[in-house]
């Protein structure tokens, strides 16, 4: 796996909370008006979703790509994201 940003490791760091959408690593404030458009609005909504999809990486990727428009490395670095906090919160 590549290097992790800075925004990946600062929110992998802490449980989620209140957190706004764009604070998910590959989330920005582009993509994230587009996933605040479908109610997408906090973050802990969107891992929701990753956890509907049962935390798969391709469903959870295309699911991403449809909601927002997000590209191969967007998808990437919030699933990355996603999986990380997951493994040391649930």
């Amino acid at each position: 796996m590549s290097s992790t940003s800075q925004k990946h490791k600062d929110f992998v760091a802490e449980p989620m909370g209140e957190k706004k959408v764009t604070v998910l690593a590959g989330i920005g404030e582009a993509l994230g008006k587009r996933l605040e458009d479908k109610g997408f609005d906090k973050a802990y909504v969107v891992l929701g979703q990753f956890l509907v999809l049962k935390k798969d990486e391709e469903l959870f990727r295309d699911w991403l790509k449809e909601a927002c428009g997000a590209n191969s490395k967007q998808q990437g670095d919030c699933y990355g994201c996603l999986r990380e906090w997951c493994d040391s919160f649930l």
